[in-house]
């Protein structure tokens, strides 16, 4: 796997030390002779490898940077892929059957993912790794697996997907209690922060301290911030990604959560992604713009020379109409994802398409022509962006290939509208098991194993009693 004869330096004409440019990259290496040079460079002593779960949260192993660049070979039990968020395993249904022999997986690390981690007190290094069977397999149900295997699938067809994610979260008071609701931090004023903030910059600034280590975490890593805003709830941030490929910028999302949780755990308050945790305040979204450009050419599919729409265009968006209904377990995968699809807000619960219309489902932006893309403003910063990325792109290239026709766009506020999509997490996973064109492109090795989590989550929801129950059954019926 690796040459052991390290090169971190070459000498140049002068006679002098020449330090090799790739060593200096902040983000990435084309091979394992690079990353033991940068590793070297940066006296690395442990490697964190790491991968998502089915709900996005980095499982791997940890081990010395000498080890990891030395043929080292990496697994994963099978069932990590498989545990529900409260670290249970599902029950065999649904075509789906708990392995007996629970063997292991490889773990692959992209080189190109090599970056620090800041937070960390002794020199860390992490790598985001792909899952492969014994034989060299794709696994077919690992989530950023699934994504790359949508991606391949617009690549067979000429195209390929761009897109640009913006995750919303909330800064509250530390909760070790998870009986108490979650309340706003105090913010530099002393006080507690109040709603509706929406483009504050007196907002963002009672967090000044905060999000300069937001920043300089994130430039440490190579991650790059295109904007950050105050919304409208109490304490609640947005940040805003630059587009770019699908994988690239779920990997993205996945290092940002962790970096703006260990932001704030060194302001002693915590970084919550759930999509309603504050009772009477806005939810927490993760909007996806999305546009597909030509692999040939380079030029955006969506709009004719002339600029006007395509065809593509408006059966991209048909797509996104008639399935993104069946997908919703993929952008709103909990319980608690669904608190925040509500009538009469910003949140759309509905399949309509508008111009600049924030009440609808997906969204046009105004734009030129070349940038023409559609924001799909339904999922939850719950989601895990591998696969709410894959579920929406998903959508929309079946649309593309069966040339589904959308409805007329929308010219007035529709949110007040009838409800179109699921209201529950077993809704959702019934029509996401009944949609064979999603499923198909998805797979079915995916497709069973998630939706028997999600059922399985759905159980250990129903042992909780809330105190709704408590406090207007108890005594009343």
């Amino acid at each position: 796997m690796l040459d052991k004869k390290k090169e971190s330096r070459t000498v140049g004409r002068s006679g002098r030390v020449r330090t090799p440019t790739f060593v200096k990259n902040l983000r990435g290496v084309k091979g394992w002779k690079e990353a033991a040079a940068w590793l070297d460079w940066r006296s690395i002593e442990d490697i964190e490898c790491i991968t998502p779960d089915q709900a996005g949260v980095a499982r791997g192993k940890m081990m010395p940077s000498k080890k990891f660049t030395s043929n080292t070979s990496l697994a994963l039990p099978s069932a990590v892929f498989m545990t529900t968020i409260s670290g249970g395993y599902p029950e065999d249904s649904s075509g789906f059957t708990y392995p007996q022999d629970d063997g292991d997986l490889k773990l692959v690390p992209d080189l190109s993912t090599l970056s620090v981690v800041p937070w960390e007190s002794d020199p860390t290094a992490q790598v985001i790794c792909d899952l492969v069977h014994q034989d060299g397999r794709a696994v077919e149900f690992t989530p950023r697996n699934v994504l790359k295997n949508v991606v391949e699938q617009y690549a067979k067809h000429g195209l390929k997907p761009i897109v640009a994610p913006e995750i919303e979260f909330y800064l509250v008071h530390k909760n070790p209690d998870p009986d108490y609701p979650l309340t706003p931090p105090v913010g530099r004023s002393g006080r507690p922060i109040g709603g509706g903030q929406g483009y504050s910059i007196a907002g963002v600034n009672e967090f000044d301290e905060l999000i300069d280590d937001i920043y300089h975490f994130s430039e440490t890593q190579g991650l790059e911030i295109d904007t950050l805003i105050h919304e409208e709830g109490a304490g609640q941030l947005e940040i805003n990604l630059r587009h770019g490929d699908p994988v690239e910028l779920a990997d993205q999302v996945f290092l940002f959560k962790r970096t703006i949780r260990e932001a704030a755990l060194k302001h002693d308050i915590y970084a919550t992604f759930m999509a309603k945790p504050i009772q009477n305040q806005p939810g927490s979204a993760m909007h996806i713009h999305q546009s597909v450009v030509n692999l040939k050419t380079g030029g955006n599919v969506f709009a004719e020379e002339n600029g006007e729409e395509t065809e593509t265009f408006l059966h991209f968006i048909g797509g996104l109409q008639r399935h993104i209904p069946n997908a919703l377990i993929m952008l709103a995968p909990y319980v608690n994802s669904y608190r925040r699809l509500t009538q009469g807000t910003s949140v759309p619960v509905n399949t309509r398409w508008g111009y600049d219309n924030r009440t609808t489902a997906f969204r046009v932006p105004r734009s030129d022509p070349a940038a023409r893309r559609v924001e799909n403003r339904i999922p939850s910063s719950d989601a895990n962006p591998y696969l709410a990325l894959a579920a929406s792109l998903a959508c929309g290239l079946i649309g593309i290939l069966e040339k589904v026709k959308p409805d007329a766009p929308a010219g007035t506020a529709v949110n007040k509208d009838e409800i179109e999509l699921p209201r529950g997490l077993l809704e959702a996973v019934s029509l996401f098991e009944e949609d064979a064109s999603l499923v198909s492109i998805l797979g079915d090795p995916f497709a069973t194993t998630y939706a028997a989590i999600k059922r399985a989550e759905f159980e250990t929801f129903m042992q909780v009693i809330s105190p709704w129950e408590r406090e207007y059954l108890l005594l009343n019926v």
